[in-house]
């Protein structure tokens, strides 16, 4: 029996990585492709041609009935029997060979597994934490104790998702393929080895193209009330408050939504709501019989009954709340309105992705983005929440290794780069192993954009550290500076608004400004050598945010780019005394600060 379904070339490609992967390695792996990529063809191929039983996990129903159903039409009368291992539908068959399970049911009730497994797949693998005790952590340690039971090697791990990163945590691995370090930090999976970007399936006509709109008018006004209580269901009265006082703006952004659905004849229209409230409001100004309203506390029945009639085009309008981001697969949607907030860029990009699937007479999704979330689809994450809400993705080079490195920054009206927030370089460089011939050991480029130093050996470490990476030495944290600083008698502790530099001969002389007008200078001498060092390890070293470090050596050279010199975030001075004179000299800059004393009138 032939199969139903043939892989495109990146499916295919994907299958052969994580083959060539898993003959040389045993280390957990995981695959990115763009929402509406068939991610399910690529697990049922794998499983195809995998040896030994195998596990398929996800976290909803939905993901476990649909990846058991590809496999099934893929695999014909061929391939090995399927089960499925799902309370929420119905199923637990523990037995086969091949099992599609809800990580909760099979975490629930991992007595039933008393077989190792040689691969373990986990879909929409983003959601693991990496923790221990979490419920993926809890089925892994099951299968890797029953596999040295029997003296089987572990579980190969791979995991597939369109977001391969989680908010608060970063990136869900620590290298990607293409030669670079995503983090150094511990990740529940140690490479990416294959990715396709969501611009690459758009160009080549696997997806449909998104057309994303900021609305330009009738936005809400999130800016008042903090954005973590949109995360918490627990208490969504602060949310609930603001949306009240703006009933009228609802109002019209749903006109708005009607109106451009009947005019453009859009035929499946998703719209996501802040909280329940919110969401009832939304559902009371569409028309009542195209219209259906699906919350977290609607029943599964009659939920798949409505998705069901909105997949069939019998209802035009589905209102939600963040209950239809994964596992839901309705082609023919192609107009996607936000009304809600969020800072999970990997949940900005499940809800436009709901819209991006191909179906027949479909050559965009509109995404309206009433909210104002900002963010670009087609670039949207480095690994850390946007730092302000005017940064954007920049790409910086490493002038140590030469890797662009993806970074939030600033650009000018030319789309220049003038300010980035990157620490560290992600560029991967290659170490020879000490015996010859060896494979060369992967390991991260150690250049800083921004460094904290360690006053010991001085070392350049990541700002945040609390010891030197070198010498093991502790590193003074900024606060504990500047909180010493106030309590000694003669301290001058400056909040640097800006500085002034002028060349007196070999000497360059700089004054830093508070914004109450106090000011203090310090000298630099350019023709003694330990001076020049000391100023361009602190100035030059840090230029346009790390991207360009300078070896000044004339004080001319300095005031020539002063508008590009870095300012401290605080200057340390303490009081001298000589006969008749008295003045400060400096002892300490602080760069990079982001301890507790950020705001004015905090020391």
């Amino acid at each position: 029996m032939s199969a139903p379904f043939s892989l495109r070339p990146y499916q295919e490609e994907a299958v052969r990585r994580t083959i060539e992967h898993f003959k040389t390695s045993s280390l957990p792996a995981c695959i990115v492709l763009p929402t509406g990529a068939g991610k399910s063809l690529v697990i049922a191929e794998l499983i195809q041609k995998a040896r030994g039983r195998v596990l398929c996990l996800a976290h909803v129903k939905e993901l476990c009935q649909q990846n058991f159903e590809k496999y099934e039409a893929l695999s014909g009368k061929t391939g090995r029997k399927a089960g499925l291992f799902s309370a929420g539908l119905g199923s637990k068959d523990a037995d086969r060979e091949v099992v599609f399970g809800s990580v909760q049911s099979v975490a629930k009730n991992l007595s039933e597994f008393d077989r190792p497994v040689s691969l373990l797949l986990i879909d929409e693998c983003h959601r693991v934490s990496g923790k221990d005790q979490s419920q993926y952590g809890a089925v892994l340690d099951h299968f890797t104790r029953l596999a040295a039971e029997g003296g089987a090697p572990p579980p190969k791990v791979l995991g597939l998702t369109a977001t391969p990163y989680r908010l608060g945590m970063g990136w869900s691995y620590r290298r990607h393929f293409r030669g670079f370090f995503r983090t150094t930090e511990e990740r529940p999976f140690e490479v990416c080895i294959y990715e396709v970007s969501l611009r690459e399936m758009v160009e080549s006509a696997y997806l449909t193209p998104p057309r994303v709109f900021d609305a330009p008018i009738a936005q809400y006004d999130f800016s008042s009330i903090d954005t973590g209580s949109l995360f918490d269901t627990s208490a969504p009265e602060p949310v609930n408050a603001l949306l009240v006082r703006h009933k009228r703006v609802t109002e019209s952004i749903v006109d708005q939504v009607v109106s451009i659905t009947v005019t453009q004849k859009r035929r499946g229209v998703m719209i996501f709501a802040a909280t329940v409230e919110h969401a009832k409001e939304i559902a009371g100004y569409l028309p009542e019989n195209e219209t259906a309203l699906i919350l977290g506390e609607t029943d599964g029945a009659h939920r798949d009954h409505l998705v069901d009639r909105f997949s069939q085009g019998k209802i035009r309008y589905l209102v939600n709340v963040a209950v239809l981001t994964t596992g839901f697969d309705a082609p023919h949607v192609d107009f996607i309105a936000l009304l809600r907030r969020t800072e999970s860029v990997s949940l900005f990009q499940q809800i436009v992705g709901r819209g991006l699937r191909l179906f027949p007479g479909k050559k965009e999704c509109l995404v309206i983005d009433y909210a104002g979330n900002g963010f670009d689809v087609f670039a949207p994450e480095v690994g850390e929440i946007r730092p302000c809400q005017d940064s954007q993705v920049v790409s910086v080079q490493c002038p140590e290794c030469g890797h662009d490195n993806q970074f939030w920054g600033k650009v000018d009206e030319e789309g220049r780069v003038v300010e980035h927030f990157g620490r560290r370089c992600q560029g991967q460089i290659h170490r020879q192993g000490p015996i010859q011939n060896e494979s060369p050991a992967p390991a991260r480029c150690s250049y800083r954009f921004r460094f904290k130093e360690c006053q010991k050996c001085g070392a350049e470490n990541d700002i945040a550290a609390r010891s030197c990476g070198e010498c093991r030495e502790p590193i003074v944290d900024p606060d504990t500076q500047l909180r010493d600083a106030l309590n000694l008698k003669g301290a001058l502790v400056l909040r640097v608004s800006g500085l002034t530099l002028a060349a007196l001969g070999t000497r360059l002389k700089i004054t830093y400004h508070d914004e109450d007008g106090t000011s203090v200078s310090e000298f630099f001498d350019f023709r003694n050598a330990p001076q020049r060092k000391i100023f361009n390890r602190e100035f030059g070293r840090r230029i346009a945010s790390g991207r360009r470090p300078l070896d000044l050596q004339e004080p001319e050279q300095a005031v020539a780019i002063k508008s590009h010199l870095p300012v401290p975030d605080f200057v340390v001075a303490r009081k001298k005394k000589k006969v008749g004179h008295a003045w400060f000299r400096v002892e300490a800059r602080i760069f990079d600060y982001e301890g507790r004393r950020r705001r004015a009138g905090e020391l």
